[in-house]
């Protein structure tokens, strides 16, 4: 799945509320009636208390936040219920124990008032108005801290902000990826230029503070763009990647990799795809959408053999690095089109027991599902991260010689509207 990011909410001290509470306020409010005479009307307004998060409702992102969180786990269960119940019986969403600071990948648009100070922060939902922020509550504390003090930084040297507007400025992001297991923690600096004024002392100073992290990376973006990295990278320290273990296995992880944000619920959700996938040792794995390789690399010691196949180049040379740290030899990767790749299986007379497909929100398209529908598999088990698009493309799937048997909904973004779903499809009389 290629992540699609996820907004913020922001607080100093997060606890769910168990019950509703609300302050109501008798507002008069004074209306004219048709014959242009003043008549006033009592109102009941209703205010909710104040929210968890100083930000609610402005950023946009943690739609749910302030809804008690076994209540959010209802109404995502319903939402996928409700979408594949004419496919295949929903089981009981897996949810989170301790459901606020997930996210082990955070991103800061960086830019300044009028008055000239430094503001970090997220673009509000559907523009390009940041929204300043010094705590999300879905956000990793130790990248939450990084990025504040980072803002700090750029007023002790003097550095300017991008400016969106007319092209000036030169500090543009921060991206900070942590390992949650490994503790290993990734700074990518963006900028408009590939030159950081005195980066030496920079990278010192920023190390004084955080001592945690482990290597910092300079990025240009120098392109009136709203992608957030640029193609050249500088390494500033350490060794330019972080690894973290994921289901007993080490991934290498770079600045431009795609990783699941949230590793604790990951874990559950790749468990749940490879025990849906009934591997035996026996059979000949795809996996589509590889990434950095962590499905068909975990999934590896159940089946005889693995495909993993994945168009961007940078991801692959992840993958290639991460199977020889694992020490697994039946990989094999392949830089393609995963709809390609499978046709061109097919019309060589290859076959495939298990496809592993994991696309991005947007799903898959008619191209590739029937790609999937020609090479056979005797099962499929498809990673979606948006019910609704994982309804539509089983509608085409279950036309197509294959039969849903179970979804299971994983809850991978609390606080948000998002819900993740693994299902099992088998061929029909296979």
């Amino acid at each position: 799945m290629a992540e699609k990011k996820t907004g913020k909410k922001f607080v100093q001290k997060p606890k769910f509320r168990n019950e509703k509470k609300y302050k109501t306020d008798k507002t008069e409010v004074k209306k004219y009636n048709t014959f242009g005479k003043k008549k006033a009307e009592k109102k009941i307004v209703v205010k909710s208390e104040k929210s968890l998060c100083p930000v609610h409702g402005k950023c946009g992102g943690c739609q749910l936040l302030d809804m008690p969180y076994e209540k959010q786990l209802k109404q995502k269960q319903k939402q996928v219920n409700k979408l594949l119940k004419p496919y295949c019986n929903t089981e009981k969403i897996i949810g989170m124990e301790n459901p606020f600071h997930y996210r082990n990948k955070v991103h800061a648009v960086f830019g300044h008032r009028k008055d000239g100070t430094v503001i970090s922060g997220i673009y509000q939902q559907g523009t390009h108005f940041i929204v300043p922020v010094d705590e999300c509550l879905i956000e990793d504390k130790r990248a939450d801290a990084i990025i504040r003090d980072i803002r700090d930084l750029l007023k002790s040297f003097k550095i300017k902000t991008y400016n969106e507007d007319t092209g000036y400025g030169l500090f543009r992001h921060v991206l900070v990826r942590t390992g949650h297991h490994s503790g290993q923690v990734m700074v990518v600096l963006v900028l408009g230029s590939p030159i950081l004024p005195s980066k030496n002392n920079f990278v010192k100073a920023l190390r004084k503070l955080h001592p945690e992290i482990t290597t910092i990376i300079l990025n240009v973006n120098n392109q009136k763009t709203s992608m957030i990295l640029g193609e050249k990278e500088t390494v500033l320290y350490g060794k330019g990647y972080i690894e973290d273990e994921l289901c007993g296995h080490i991934f290498r992880i770079s600045s431009k990799s795609f990783y699941q944000v949230n590793t604790v619920q990951t874990e559950k959700l790749y468990t749940k795809a490879i025990e849906l996938a009934s591997l035996t040792g026996k059979e000949r794995v795809i996996d589509a959408y590889c990434g950095i390789g962590t499905i068909g690399l975990i999934a590896s010691d159940k089946a005889k053999e693995v495909i993993s196949v994945e168009l961007n180049p940078d991801a692959v040379k992840d993958a290639i690095v991460n199977a020889k740290r694992n020490g697994i030899k039946n990989v094999r990767f392949y830089q393609n089109d995963a709809g390609v790749f499978m046709r061109q299986m097919a019309d060589e007379g290859e076959s495939a027991d298990v496809v592993f497909m994991d696309p991005p929100r947007s799903g898959s398209d008619e191209k590739f599902l029937s790609s999937v529908v020609t090479l056979n598999p005797k099962r499929v088990v498809y990673v979606s991260c948006d019910p609704t698009t994982l309804a539509r493309d089983l509608k085409y799937l279950t036309k197509h010689g294959y039969s849903a048997v179970t979804a299971v909904p994983v809850d991978m973004f609390p606080a948000t509207e998002h819900v993740e779903t693994v299902c099992c499809l088998h061929r029909v009389n296979s």
